[in-house]
């Protein structure tokens, strides 16, 4: 084996775990996500001999004999009873009524004699209606876009077109802008508190600018759960701030800080901030630091130099700054749904909802697919911005 060889397969070996990782822990759980968000094989799995005829089916004629046994045979075979609980459930979302449906057939299916024909009319007069087929026959497609319309409010009709979901049955778009609302609004502060808390630092020098960096880096040494449980202290009726604004009399009453917008957005911006600060500091140090006094030689007063010099050559850390706090602002979960109301409640706490609350990971995949489309453009941009000038030049 030559040395080229060795120093490659050396080089292979090193690297292989933090390639199992990324494979393990990113790259599978990501695909995963985007397929349960275009695939649909609950209903087909539990009844694939009724998925076959009523894939022959016109939807127009009449049920026929055919595939009522089909269903019955589906029906008599041993299933897993939360494999048939969630096609039920599938189904009874495509059209309502098929839970007293499927458990009154399945019964009456089972409790036969073997090779014994069943009248499925006879059981349940809805078998005789072509809707309850025709809603079967929509739910029995492997790939579909169904959890991808619904989570932007939207549906296929009974003739197929693509149309809006009625206001009540669904708030995913409403809560999807409302989630930008506050990623926006969140990035907006940051980036007001933190450009001068940034130009303050890098100004400094020697133990300032190092009590500066570690009021900044400190939070992040600190759980998100613990720095969220503390801002529910500190915005409460009774907490540190409302009673500081009394004791110096500025407000009589409480003010509500606390389960509205308003506190979501402080303790976001709370525990964001370092992700706005640190961008803008490291672009600020690589900043000459004769250019200032060389605009002001020139007759340019401080507010000019500011506007004409070093805001220019910030901009690239502030936009990077802001892209960094917006991509993470929105999949914020834990703050809002500690310190928010029942009206801030962002994207995220709609995913673990399905994820977890019903399972239908369907919606949970499309919703996430949402956010990590937006995310990636917003990388792609974030990693464009962050280049270094000779890259660009490049």
């Amino acid at each position: 084996m030559s040395s080229v060889t060795r120093a490659r397969l050396t080089a292979l070996g090193l690297i292989t775990p933090l390639m199992a990782f990324l494979l393990v822990f990113f790259v599978w759980p990501l695909a995963t996500m985007m397929m349960a968000s275009v695939t649909d094989g609950t209903v087909r799995g539990v009844l694939p001999q009724t998925a076959t005829v009523l894939a022959q089916w016109d939807g127009v004629s009449p049920p026929n004999a055919e595939m009522s046994a089909a269903l019955v045979t589906d029906l008599r075979m041993p299933v897993d009873s939360l494999a048939f609980g969630d096609a039920v459930r599938r189904l009874n979302s495509e059209l309502s009524g098929f839970r007293s449906l499927m458990s009154r057939t399945a019964s009456a299916a089972k409790g036969a004699t073997e090779g014994q024909a069943l009248d499925l009319v006879a059981i349940d007069p809805r078998w005789g209606d072509a809707k309850y087929w025709l809603a079967m026959k929509r739910a029995m497609p492997l790939y579909t876009d169904r959890y991808l319309l619904a989570a932007a409010d939207l549906e296929r009709d009974a003739s197929g077109d693509v149309a809006a979901l009625d206001a009540n049955t669904s708030a995913n778009r409403q809560i999807m802008l409302r989630t930008f609302l506050i990623a926006a609004s969140v990035t907006l502060l940051c980036a007001a508190i933190g450009l001068p808390y940034a130009l303050i630092a890098a100004a400094t020098k020697g133990w300032v600018r190092a009590i500066l960096l570690i009021a900044v880096l400190l939070p992040l040494w600190t759980s998100l759960l613990v720095r969220t449980a503390a801002w529910f202290i500190l915005l409460q009726n009774e907490g540190l701030i409302n009673d500081a604004l009394k004791t110096i009399g500025l407000i009589s009453e409480p003010l509500p800080l606390i389960f509205n917008r308003t506190g979501v957005i402080i303790a976001m911006t709370h525990v964001l901030l370092p992700f706005m600060v640190l961008p803008i500091y490291s672009g600020l140090l690589t900043i000459p630091e004769n250019l200032m006094p060389a605009a002001a030689s020139l007759g340019a007063s401080r507010l000019k130099a500011f506007r004409y010099v070093l805001l220019p050559l910030a901009l690239p850390g502030l936009m990077s700054g802001s892209l960094l706090v917006f991509m993470v602002a929105l999949g914020y979960y834990i703050t809002p749904a500690l310190v928010g109301g029942a009206n801030d409640q962002m994207i995220s706490s709609v995913i673990a909802f399905f994820a977890t609350g019903t399972a239908n990971w369907g919606m949970a995949g499309a919703l996430g697919l949402i956010l990590l489309v937006v995310t990636t453009v917003l990388y792609l941009v974030y990693g464009r911005l962050s280049r270094s000038p000779t890259m660009v030049a490049t």
